[in-house]
């Protein structure tokens, strides 16, 4: 499980670092960063007994969401043909 949790963290984290330097929206991409946390499992684990257990349909949600919102209303593939433009690269 914990792999799961690197996994949509890492993922999470790089569509928010994407959405911060490419395109019109860096809060939202900054929100990304800072939310993508709740799924590394050092993090959960401190936060569990620091304050209290994240519900896992919480993070379900708000998963399915980030990613709803990074892929369609975010344009993240225009933003990432941005990037790779940056970088000399093309598609």
């Amino acid at each position: 499980m914990k792999v799961f949790g690197y996994i949509f963290w890492f993922i999470i984290f790089i569509i928010g670092l994407i959405n911060t330097f490419w395109g019109n929206d860096p809060f939202f991409g900054l929100f990304l960063v800072a939310a993508s946390i709740i799924y590394l499992p050092p993090f959960s684990t401190w936060f569990s007994k620091m304050f209290f257990t994240i519900p896992k349909w919480l993070k379900i949600g708000l998963g399915i969401f980030m990613l709803w919102a990074a892929l369609g209303v975010a344009e993240l593939f225009d933003k990432v043909n941005l990037l790779l433009a940056d970088m000399g690269l093309t598609l």
